[in-house]
């Protein structure tokens, strides 16, 4: 027969015996052997049990023929909570030696072991676990102590206020961890409203909210729990603000202020109204809203006054006497926030009340019409300025109309009824003088002829101002604007942008771009016909010639130099004009702008300087050394008789020619020079050279002898690109040709002209 094993407990019961496998047996007898040794038993404790201590749990008795020792390990005993549970090594006695706090420890588990006592080897093992039993030690929390909401005074009824919330540590889903909410107090009690908690922690109301009969409510709420021994309860306290809603329309109850208002007179107060409301000051629904009826032409506004809430009358456009003496206004009086009204008709036990409501915002229920007031503003009679019958006129003219053309007649008026006042015109702005104004008839003609492409023309319009000014004590203005439309006439010409451009040299054809400009607007101006005058063929063309940009082409026959081209240019109506361009044809590779070219070679260093004051000073000696000559001797020119039939035909090729001759007033010519620029300051010399010089001519005026000069052979060419070439075509001289060299000579040949010598 198996071990007989005894429980004995103090008021616990043994629940259940489970047999326990060990895994792993080496043989069936031991197997069975094992399976005998592992029970597990179970005790209760009851939490907080408060003893005294120690007392009794329980025991296990082993029937053994030999001695056994007692163990007992686990929870309770070596491990946390340590201490409260104890075993007697001897006769198996299980002992407590404190609390127990459930909500800390649910449960204990344990091994409780047996030894034999003559080897010291385990016997008998145990699998103890002890339940502690709950009470109802704790009571439900709120998470917290006070809670604060707000409400809308127009909120309906049945709306969320607050939700709390509660827990309770006990045992779940026991008696001592469920709880019921419960609406201890509300502080102040009015009639108009009622507040109920649902299991849920949800606080709801039902009524009608009124900020004048409480703007606060306090509510006590208490959470109680359903323990079997004892129930225990905890509070907290829910603060419920009520926003103050306009359900209070404002009345009228005062004013002040003149009510007048003279004409022309704006941005003063005239008047103020005073207003009663008996909502909560400084929020939306007191702040009054004043508006004006009855003023078609904008003339007043009302503004609310933020400290007094007051209305503030005042004018923001001129009022005019003559178009009335009296202006009536009716002013209705609101508020900020839209009207609302709620009222208890029946209270009911369950559900919610039958309340009465009126809301503005949603336009339901029935609104009352605002208050009103009516006004009326005296308009007081003052000296008007004129008033022109037209103040913006617009005329269209050519511009090229006489001056004295009449363009506009501007007339004004004085409506003043009490005040009389006579009034002359006057030219306001004028940018640029193009008109005179009549100052009797404000008659406004033209004081020059018009000109669309002045500057002080924008789009085509000229716009000048005219003043009308009374006569009175305080003169008075009234302007208007005349707009001028100039209307575009063929009266510019069309020209080139650029009258001088540069060419390269080349072995083909090249081409530059040559534009006109017209001033005048179509159809009197681009695009434009191009036509090139004088002998060019061969030489220039266009390409094309007609447009806007033409291109100028030339030809590779054309040498480097500068040229002269006549274009003439027509615009869309044929009108034309002629203009002269210069070429500068050079060798580019050489130089890259022609114009750089030419400004290099025109300038005068200060080598150049010197040869000139170089010359003038070996000028000077060569005076001198005549007049030094002229001093020792004295000779006679000698006349040559040349006698019968020697005499040469008069072809101008025989004798040396007059382009080289030194003629007797060329000297004098330098004389002025040399005094006007301060060479030389002293005039007796200067004639006794003269008169030397023309004693030393004969009396043929024939030249001094002078040694041939050597010329290049035609074999030899030397060019030079910046020279022009000059191309003399062969063809059979005629000497009579020279008698009539044309009017291009005649000035060479005054200068060449031999003047008698008077001896």
């Amino acid at each position: 027969m198996p071990p007989v094993y005894t429980i004995k407990t103090v008021s616990i019961i043994l629940l259940v015996t489970l047999p326990l496998e060990i895994l792993g047996a080496t043989s069936s007898k031991e197997h069975i052997r094992e399976k005998r040794a592992w029970i597990i038993d179970s005790f209760i404790i009851e939490e907080e049990n408060p003893g005294p201590f120690p007392y009794v749990l329980g025991n296990v008795e082993v029937e053994r023929d030999y001695k056994v020792g007692f163990s007992l390990r686990g929870k309770g005993v070596d491990q946390e909570p340590r201490g409260i549970l104890s075993i007697d090594k001897t006769s198996g006695v299980i002992s407590v030696h404190g609390k127990v706090d459930y909500e800390q420890h649910k449960k204990l588990k344990l091994v409780f072991e047996a030894k034999n006592m003559s080897n010291m080897k385990v016997d008998t093992m145990l699998g103890v676990e002890i339940t502690i039993s709950d009470i109802n030690d704790h009571a439900p929390t709120f998470q917290m102590d006070l809670y604060k909401s707000s409400l809308e005074e127009s909120t309906s009824q049945g709306k969320n206020v607050i939700v709390l919330f509660a827990i309770d540590s006990d045992a779940p889903n026991s008696p001592n961890s469920t709880f019921d909410y419960k609406i201890v107090s509300v502080e102040p009690k009015t009639p108009n409203v009622e507040f109920h908690i649902i299991k849920d922690g949800i606080i709801s109301f039902k009524g009608c909210l009124d900020y004048e009969k409480a703007s606060k409510y306090t509510i006590l709420v208490e959470a109680k729990d359903r323990g079997d021994v004892i129930q225990l309860s905890s509070t907290c306290t829910v603060v419920v603000d009520i926003i103050d809603k306009n359900n209070h329309l404002p009345t009228f109850i005062g004013r002040t202020g003149t009510g007048r208002v003279h004409e022309r007179e704006f941005g003063k107060p005239i008047l103020r109204l005073q207003a009663e409301d008996r909502d909560a000051k400084n929020t939306p629904a007191w702040r009054a809203k004043y508006i004006i009826h009855g003023d078609k032409d904008n003339h007043f506004k009302i503004e609310t006054d933020p400290k007094t809430n007051e209305g503030v009358l005042s004018v923001q456009k001129p009022l005019d006497f003559e178009a009335g003496a009296e202006r009536n206004l009716t002013i209705s009086l609101e508020n900020e926030d839209p009207y609302f009204s709620c009222a208890v008709k029946r209270k009911t036990k369950t559900g919610l009340w039958q309340v009465v409501t009126a809301d503005g915002r949603s336009g339901t229920g029935l609104i009352p019409e605002p208050r009103t007031e009516k006004v009326t503003i005296i308009v007081e009679d003052t000296n008007d300025p004129p008033v022109f019958t037209h103040k913006v006129k617009n005329v269209m003219v050519e511009e090229d109309v006489a001056v004295g053309h009449p363009l506009e007649q501007f007339t004004a008026v004085d409506l003043d009824i009490k005040f009389t006042n006579a009034f002359e015109y006057s030219k306001g702005d004028d940018p640029d003088n193009w008109v005179t104004v009549d100052p009797k008839t404000g008659q406004i003609s033209t004081a020059k002829f018009l000109d669309r492409e002045s500057p002080y023309v924008v789009n085509n319009t000229y716009i000048i101002t005219l003043f009308a000014i009374s006569n009175g004590e305080t003169p008075m203005t009234a302007t208007a604007t005349l707009t001028i439309h100039v209307k575009d006439t063929n009266d510019n010409l069309p020209h080139l942008e650029f009258q001088m451009i540069d060419m390269c040299l080349s072995d083909r054809a090249t081409f530059a771009n040559l534009t006109a400009i017209d001033l005048d607007e179509a159809p009197y101006g681009g695009p434009f016909r191009f036509e090139l005058l004088g002998d060019v063929k061969n030489k220039w063309h266009l390409d094309p010639n007609y447009g806007t940009t033409v291109n100028l082409v030339k030809a590779n026959t054309v040498y480097a130099g500068q040229h002269k081209l006549m274009m003439k240019i027509y615009d869309m109506q044929g009108v034309f004009s002629i203009q002269n361009l210069t070429v500068t044809v050079c060798e580019c590779s050489v130089m890259p702008n022609c114009q750089v070219r030419s400004s290099t070679s025109t300038q005068l260093g200060s080598g150049g300087i010197g040869i000139m004051i170089g010359a003038l000073l070996l000028l000077m000696g060569f005076i001198l050394l005549v007049f030094l000559l002229s001093c020792r001797r004295k000779q006679s020119g000698i006349y040559i008789d040349p006698g019968s039939g020697e005499y040469l035909i008069p072809s101008n090729i025989e004798t040396p020619g007059t382009d080289c001759q030194v003629p007797s007033g060329l000297l004098q010519v330098e004389k002025d020079k040399m005094e006007a620029n301060h060479i030389l300051s002293a005039e007796i010399p200067i004639q006794m050279a003269q008169q030397r010089i023309f004693s030393i001519q004969a009396p043929d005026q024939e030249l001094f002898d002078y040694e041939p000069c050597v010329y290049t052979c035609e074999e030899d060419v030397v060019t030079d690109p910046q020279l022009d070439a000059i191309s003399i075509p062969e063809s059979d001289f005629v000497p009579d040709m020279l008698l009539e060299l044309g009017p291009q000579f005649h000035t060479l040949a005054t200068i060449c002209k031999p003047t008698p010598t008077a001896h």
